[in-house]
């Protein structure tokens, strides 16, 4: 069961994101709830109006966490700081960039941390949405639109509304799992919307991997997507084993000394093993 303390952080929380939405009725669609819902909510009618299961999920999406566990505080890393300019320059000038870096440097924290301040922008987990009408309908559900019906009326909408509001931006995240028909919807909605939308594809080594393969089998769309996407790969991490743990090191020291400036960095990276994603974990113990 949710408790009241929990639900009024969930609260506290959607009134924070409720002006990245042209209305708060296209933040109650993108959340899952009716507008009469969330409106009740956020005014303060905790109970019996929107179930634990959707607070959860909700909970989840705006990253607030169950118990008193430490505030986490967001670190300007070398990664975060490229990655926000980046987004910053495609969604100011409606460009499109491509970056294909190593797992685990704060590629996703970053991108998600951009969303949260920024009106018009999404973030979209393609892990999570492979095919070409998942893709689509989570890109209109994250903008408040509706993505339930005909694919082809969901997707009229979303290219008329991408048109319409003033500088969107949409971050494609994991973009190496998108399966082939998606990649060619892709470029559709590029072409549908180009000069009136940001777009920002992220991956790993493999979205590298997969676009270079298909390049030289010559499939049709990968030629064209990567073009309209920069045509380069950019990258953040440096080449070389020394000096790629440099920039590691680097980073849990800038992330340690805004969460726990009395940690031992040596202790911290350590335990870490050099991943961002345990170095949380590590300063938890230390408050422990």
């Amino acid at each position: 069961m949710v408790n009241t303390e929990f639900k009024e952080a969930i609260r506290e929380g959607l009134h924070e994101r409720l002006n990245n939405f042209s209305s708060a009725n296209k933040m109650a669609v993108s959340l899952g709830l009716s507008p009469a819902q969330l409106s009740r909510f956020l005014n303060g009618e905790l109970d019996n109006v929107i179930s634990d299961a959707n607070l959860i999920s909700i909970a989840r999406k705006l990253d607030i966490q169950f118990g008193k566990k430490m505030v986490w505080k967001t670190a300007v890393t070398p990664v975060y700081a490229y990655i926000t300019a980046q987004l910053n320059a495609c969604r100011e000038n409606s460009l499109s960039g491509l970056l294909c870096d190593i797992a685990d440097i704060g590629k996703t924290h970053a991108a998600k941390c951009y969303v949260k301040e920024n009106k018009h922008s999404i973030y979209i987990d393609c892990s999570q949405v492979k095919t070409k009408q998942k893709l689509i309908r989570q890109i209109a559900k994250e903008l408040g639109l509706g993505y339930n019906g005909k694919y082809a009326d969901v997707y009229g909408d979303l290219v008329f509304y991408l048109k319409t509001i003033p500088k969107p931006l949409i971050i494609l995240d994991e973009a190496g799992d998108l399966d082939y028909p998606a990649f060619l919807e892709l470029k559709a909605l590029w072409n549908a919307t180009e000069g009136n939308c940001g777009w920002f594809m992220m991956g790993a080594d493999g979205l590298k991997t997969k676009i270079e393969a298909n390049l030289g089998r010559k499939k049709v769309g990968y030629a064209e997507i990567f073009s309209r996407f920069g045509s380069t790969y950019q990258k953040i991490t440096p080449d070389g084993k020394e000096a790629l743990e440099e920039f590691t090191h680097t980073q849990i020291a800038l992330i340690t000394k805004v969460n726990n400036s009395e940690a031992d960095l040596r202790k911290i990276v350590a335990g870490s093993g050099g991943s961002l994603r345990r170095v949380k974990i590590e300063l938890q113990k230390g408050l422990n």
